[in-house]
């Protein structure tokens, strides 16, 4: 059995945001075949895109499993209606949860609905400061080292919701 390190980016700004990260980051405790080893502080953050809606609640898992990308990318998306997601309307529109596979092994991919890395990682600073928290020294395929990374994006429109990092 072969254990892979996989990022998971989680999001919410609809229904109570804090609890539906954790209650998330509870679920992804439970992924068949996986090990939820690591998560971020929360990160509070202004909305991205052009849609008006209400600030973000934002954090990072760092989790292994045996499970192959496609199984575990299958595994999020079915996680997410059962969290409370409804089908979008508007890209970058409010969420009750989001649930993005950002960093899966070293595996790289540029077609079809699995994207890895995730392509937005190195400009979103709600994504690279809780991965920095967890994984600063991780370096991301043909994309540069998390610390590094985190360091060239702006804080604007970020502030930390919790002091210290916790672990499960």
């Amino acid at each position: 059995m072969r254990w892979i390190p996989a990022y998971v980016g989680l999001g919410s700004n609809l229904d109570q945001p804090r609890s539906q990260v954790e209650r998330a980051l509870g679920a992804l405790a439970e992924l068949p075949g996986s090990r939820l080893l690591l998560r971020s502080r929360l990160y509070g953050s202004r909305p991205f895109g052009p849609v008006p809606q209400p600030d973000y609640v934002n954090a990072v898992a760092g989790l292994l499993t045996t499970l192959d990308a496609d199984a575990f990318f299958a595994a999020l998306r079915a996680l997410e209606p059962r969290l409370g997601r409804t089908p979008s309307r508007e890209r970058w529109g409010p969420r009750a949860i989001d649930l993005d596979l950002l960093v899966f092994g070293a595996e790289c991919r540029d077609a079809g609905d699995l994207l890895l890395p995730h392509p937005g990682i190195v400009e979103r600073n709600f994504v690279l400061y809780p991965l920095a928290d967890i994984a600063p020294d991780l370096t991301i395929p043909g994309r540069g080292r998390v610390r590094e990374l985190a360091a060239r994006v702006s804080p604007e429109g970020i502030w930390t919701l919790e002091a210290d990092p916790t672990r499960p």
